[in-house]
């Protein structure tokens, strides 16, 4: 008994218990809405002051039953429930975990949402893919359905019509026209087919396309940042030299100091030491030495050298490009070269200036002064370049000590790689720019200068004095001439045929009158090529001074030739260019035009030359391609009624890929070949 009645105590006591903690989350409920209460009473007489109507009583009555609903337990233990769950947990509640696996998976962000091509697909997938089934011949087909199924034996009488030997019947021929109706739809399907995938590879050649000009615009901008990079590193060794320079020479000073309060006869300790090795030098090492045309005089220092760094924008950019045009003379263009692409190019006209350009930012950088006639040819070698005039001398100019500054007054919208405003014209280079560029003047021609080469110390040029003349920039002196028609008197006499007799081209033909005698020339260590007013192109020997072989071919003057290992290539007024084996010394290939070739040169792809056109004619060597460069390919006959015109071209140049060509109106056009 007594333990029946502590058994219900304590149930009585728990039931106490659990009814006194339901009171209490009742009445905590009840004090953790009063707040709500709060705001809703807030919110009912904000909107009744914003929304209600004095005659109107839908809106009080309809706040007076969510009010009556808010003091309800339930719907309060509701509301605070959902106010405590997170979004997770109402998501979980609402939509299951395979839904919401699904949707993760097939989610796409809105960025791969925009650029989704409009589908204009005629045909189904499932049309699609059973187009794409390899076809089955009809008797194939036959033959495997007699493997699948057991033949049925005929019945007597029956099947007369369906025998092999008579004609086919209607439902064969029916079958056999379905059969072919689906393959031409099969195959209708096919060509739909091939046409989407064409219009899906030409999307993605343009998107490509439109990559690569992003990429090559960057590339563009580094290129530029190169250039302003190296010129900051030049700055950096000027400066660090000054202030080497600086040292010495305050030390020298000092030593100077003080040696003069020094007794005579009395020697520092310093000196002693010093003494032996100064007196084992050599008199001759001390003596000041002997200084080459081509050494630098002058200890000014150069704030313009050689780019370090090779561009290869234009290797990317499509041939015939054009990179800039550069008013550069008012006459003529007689002669040009450069250095490298984007590099320094040197322009010579009849307007008897020689001028300096950077083709990287399409300035002019200063004029070389010094000839009293006008350029008729010109070298750039490095830094170093070999003028030749009609005032019958050579001078040899040292670019390094020209005081340009590239972006001293840079153009802010030029993007630095020929890309920018032609309108905008560059400030006028200063006056003393190219002042200490003088190296020395060659004087032994007794006329004009029209062909120069230049290979390291060694110079040989071609005169109207009808002589070829041989320099030692060392020592600054002409060491060997050689005479022309000396060279074909001598071929003429010991020959049995008059090939190798001079024979002028010139008479009774204006063109050829006024061609030059030596048209071109080159020379490569002791072999000299020369192309002369006779048409004749002579293998000089320099060791010897004497014409190793003749080429005989070409009808007219040579205006120009270069050669290379195995090939000489020539040009000349008779509208020709020709390609000699050096190895047999006779004709590979030739090429005619329509007008004399005035200017020529070539790579190893391409060959470009000057034929009196407003266009460069190139020849592609790789793909025996002819093609036509310059302005003049997008000159039309609108152009033409609207009074527009295009200069002829006159000389051109090439370097890796980079043309450079001079016009007649005195413009410079940069192309890429």
């Amino acid at each position: 008994m007594a333990g029946s009645r502590s058994h219900s105590r304590n149930a009585s006591q728990s039931r106490r218990h659990h009814g006194s903690d339901d009171n209490d989350s009742v009445i905590g409920a009840i004090v953790d809405t009063r707040q709500l209460e709060a705001f809703s009473r807030k919110v009912t007489a904000t909107a009744s002051h914003l929304m209600g109507d004095a005659t109107s009583v839908h809106y009080p009555n309809a706040m007076t039953s969510i009010q009556r609903s808010m003091r309800r337990p339930g719907m309060q233990r509701s509301v605070l429930s959902f106010t405590q769950q997170a979004p997770s947990e109402l998501v979980r509640s609402k939509i299951s975990t395979s839904e919401i696996a699904h949707r993760a998976v097939a989610f796409i962000p809105e960025e791969q949402l925009r650029n989704i091509p409009e589908s204009d697909h005629v045909y189904s997938l499932f049309q699609g893919f059973q187009a794409s089934l390899p076809e089955i011949a009809e008797g194939e087909n036959e033959h495997r359905k007699g493997h699948r199924r057991r033949e049925k034996p005929k019945l007597l009488g029956a099947g007369a019509d369906l025998d092999e030997d008579g004609p086919p019947n209607l439902q064969k021929l029916k079958k056999r026209r379905n059969n072919v109706n689906h393959r031409l739809e099969m195959m209708g399907i096919r060509k739909n087919m091939c046409s989407s995938e064409i219009r899906e590879i030409d999307n993605k050649i343009a998107n490509l396309n439109s990559m690569r000009k992003i990429v090559l615009d960057r590339l563009a901008g580094l290129e530029g940042e190169e250039v302003e990079v190296e010129q900051e590193l030049l700055q950096l060794d000027n400066q660090i030299e000054d202030m080497q320079e600086e040292q010495e020479e305050h030390g020298d000073s000092h030593l100077d100091d003080s040696a003069l309060t020094l007794e005579p006869g009395q020697m520092t300790p310093d000196s002693k030491a010093m003494d032996a090795s100064f007196m084992s030098e050599s008199i001759y090492e001390k003596l000041p030495s002997a200084k080459s045309p081509i050494s630098p005089k002058s200890k000014r220092r150069p704030k313009f050298t050689k780019r370090k760094s090779t561009p290869v924008l234009h290797e990317h950019l499509e041939p015939g490009s054009s990179i800039r045009t550069l008013p550069a003379h008012n006459d003529v263009i007689t002669a040009l070269d450069l250095d490298a692409p984007f590099g320094t190019m040197v322009t010579a006209s009849l307007d008897d200036t020689v001028r300096v350009w950077d083709l990287n930012l399409g300035r002019c950088m200063g004029f070389l002064e010094g000839h009293t006639a006008s350029v008729r040819c010109l070298q750039v070698e490095d830094n170093i370049v070999a003028t030749g005039s009609l005032d019958a001398t050579i001078r040899l100019w040292d670019l390094s000590r020209s005081s340009y500054e590239p972006f001293e007054h840079k153009n802010e919208d030029d993007d630095g790689l020929g890309f920018g405003n032609d309108d905008d014209l560059p400030p006028p280079p200063p006056p003393d720019a190219m002042e200490d560029c003088a190296l020395s003047t060659l004087e032994a021609h007794v006329d004009e200068v029209t062909a120069l080469h230049l290979r390291g110390n060694t110079l040989v040029s071609g005169s109207a004095d009808k002589t070829l003349r041989q320099w030692d920039l060392v020592k600054g002196r002409c060491v060997q001439t050689l005479d022309v028609l000396w060279a074909a008197a001598q071929a003429s006499a010991t020959m049995s045929t008059g090939d190798a007799e001079w024979k002028p081209t010139g008479a009774g033909r204006t063109s050829d009158a006024n061609a030059d005698f030596v048209g071109a020339l080159q020379v490569f260590d002791a072999a000299l090529a020369c192309g002369t007013a006779d048409g004749m192109v002579r293998l000089w020997d320099l060791r010897s001074g004497q014409v190793h072989r003749s080429l005989v071919g070409h009808t007219g003057p040579v205006t120009c030739l270069q050669f290379d290992d195995v090939h000489l290539v020539t040009g000349s007024i008779d509208r020709s260019i020709r390609i000699w084996d050096l190895r047999t010394g006779t004709i590979h290939d030739a090429y005619a035009y329509d007008n004399p070739v005035t200017s020529m040169m070539f790579d190893a792809r391409h060959i470009v030359a000057a034929a009196g056109e407003d266009v460069v004619k190139v020849y592609d060597k790789t793909d025996g391609r002819h093609w036509d460069l310059g302005a003049g390919t997008t000159f039309s006959v609108e152009d033409s009624m609207e009074g527009k015109t295009t200069s002829i071209v006159e000389k051109v140049r090439l370097k890796d890929g980079f043309l450079v060509e001079g016009r007649r109106s005195g413009e410079v056009g940069a192309w890429t070949c």
